[in-house]
């Protein structure tokens, strides 16, 4: 059974239900995504040598990336073996506001360890946006491990979710399909006119833990939809399936969980309590 590094997994199937956690308010959200990063490194690296991560963009992750920038969590981690990747980009230069590298560089890269050549940028910044989606491609091939499909397999994902389902930079339409050998896409987004680099559907579809991070009333409704109910063609968020018994989990604050039914609220249960600081310099969960 796949391991969800102390956070409750009731087991994956073939077309798994998700995992689901709620906390009081964003900030315990992101400790215990903080927490979640920590103990899926020790994991990893004990196992493979390694932690390969794919990071997000977003409030919540910044709030997280906040939390493991601290004194409390920074240690716990061995930076040295850690490689950061991007599950999607925007087409901005890394100074700009909306460059989720540039936002991760700021509250997190800077502030913890990390040597700079483990660090992997999606440049989608570049004048052909395609031609940066093959090169990205290619740091995917050297780093990482491939799955019995052929496709990059990472530790963890982290993700967002959109009022619209989306996820990473796949939204809603006919074109979010597995049927691709590609890794990485250029899609445009129409609704905003802007040309955007993402990790595709059966890469994410490959990690071994794929985790959603979803706050805010605003994420209620969509947050129902993606859980309960059945959607003709399925939100993107929906389809993310990681195989190999991996980990599809969502942590959620209690703002965004209002609309969930009884039975998905009794089963994630609300963590009233503070999440966990992670772990100390021995290992052990603190």
């Amino acid at each position: 059974m796949a391991d969800t590094g102390g956070i409750r997994n009731e087991g994956l199937t073939e077309n798994p239900s998700p995992d689901v956690q709620v906390f009081p308010s964003p900030e315990e959200v992101a400790r215990a995504a903080a927490r979640l990063f920590v103990d899926y490194a020790w994991q990893s690296i004990a196992k493979d040598g390694r932690f390969m991560v794919a990071l997000s963009g977003g409030n919540t992750p910044r709030l997280m990336f906040e939390v493991l920038a601290s004194d409390q969590f920074r240690a716990q981690v061995d930076w040295a073996k850690v490689h950061v990747f991007w599950g999607d980009e925007r087409a901005v230069p890394p100074t700009n506001a909306e460059s989720n590298y540039g936002m991760a560089r700021r509250e997190l890269l800077i502030r913890v360890p990390i040597p700079e050549a483990n660090v992997h940028r999606m440049e989608a910044e570049k004048a052909s946006i395609g031609r940066a989606a093959h090169e990205y491609e290619e740091a995917l091939r050297k780093y990482l491990p491939l799955d019995d499909r052929g496709f990059p397999q990472f530790h963890l994902i982290l993700l967002g979710m959109g009022n619209d389902g989306h996820t990473a930079s796949l939204f809603p339409g006919p074109r979010v399909t597995r049927q691709t050998s590609r890794w990485v896409s250029t899609p445009t987004v129409t609704k905003l006119n802007m040309r955007r680099m993402t990790l595709t559907l059966p890469v994410l579809d490959a990690a071994m833990r794929v985790v959603f991070l979803v706050v805010g009333a605003d994420k209620a409704q969509i947050l129902h939809e993606v859980l309960e109910e059945k959607h003709d063609p399925p939100y993107p968020a929906q389809l993310v399936q990681p195989r190999h018994r991996g980990v599809k989990l969502f942590l959620v604050d209690k703002a965004a969980a209002a609309k969930l039914t009884n039975a998905v609220a009794e089963k994630a249960a609300l963590k009233d309590k503070p999440a966990a600081a992670g772990r100390d310099k021995t290992g052990k969960n603190t």
